[in-house]
């Protein structure tokens, strides 16, 4: 089976593609947020044909990415992104208020989105939201804090990734984890960081020693290779009690 590994343009970017491939046979393959953050992936075109997937390392896929092209055939095959929207929040319009006043609302901004935990990205005078909750809701939760000196709405997601860079899509669209008790694991680019911790008590005599140890791990794991990471950083408290 024929394993594709090189982007060789792009319909949506490109107007000599876009001509080229007007009258050709084209075999979409649809990934959804997660699959777009890959570099390595089993994609299934709308044929029901299977095509293997492996660009090269930290690619980053766009939609109306070209993969093959036969011009005996005239056959393409065209990678399509699914993405969710993203709630677009624009401070440009606070460039000539005081700074005092561009801190309270950026402060109150923050508290908005921090206390419904969700992730952002700053770029810009711009931030970034991921859908994670029925679009209603955010934007009733925006209009409820009646932030003065803003703007929001939401864009496709497809619009917003030409603005940002790798780390920042994979945070918006690529599922990165935020939670803690378990190891942090990369398929393609997905990256999840976790943190363990726990406590060890210890008695000699009448003494007794607490400590308490912080562990972080990384891993990391392509579909071919894997490496990992580990990073242990100890704190140590010591509880002593005498009894005389």
């Amino acid at each position: 089976m024929k394993v594709y590994s090189e982007v060789i343009g792009n319909l949506n970017l490109s107007p000599e593609w876009k001509e080229k491939l007007a009258n050709a046979d084209i075999d979409y393959v649809f990934l959804d947020q997660w699959t777009a953050q890959k570099s390595r992936f089993l994609g299934k075109g709308l044929s029901g044909k299977e095509y293997p997937i492996a660009l090269a390392r930290h690619t980053q896929i766009v939609d109306g990415d070209i993969v093959e092209y036969d011009p005996e055939t005239n056959k393409a095959i065209v990678l399509k992104i699914e993405l969710s929207p993203v709630l677009v929040v624009d401070l440009s319009g606070l460039a000539t208020t005081k700074p005092e006043e561009i801190i309270r609302i950026s402060v109150e901004l923050g508290h908005a989105i921090g206390n419904q935990h969700w992730p952002a990205v700053v770029k810009g005078t711009k931030v970034y939201v991921p859908l994670t909750v029925d679009k209603k809701v955010m934007m009733s939760v925006m209009e409820t804090h009646h932030i003065e000196g803003i703007t929001y709405d939401f864009q496709k997601g497809v619009e917003v990734i030409p603005y940002l860079a790798p780390h920042e899509i994979r945070r918006l669209f690529g599922g990165a984890g935020h939670e803690s008790h378990s190891h942090e694991h990369d398929h393609g680019h997905i990256v999840y960081a976790h943190e363990h911790s726990h406590e060890h008590e210890h008695t000699h005599g009448d003494m007794t020693h607490s400590h308490s140890h912080n562990h972080t791990h990384q891993h990391s794991h392509g579909n071919e290779d894997h490496c990992h990471d580990h990073v242990h950083g100890n704190d140590e408290e010591h509880d002593h009690s005498h009894t005389h």
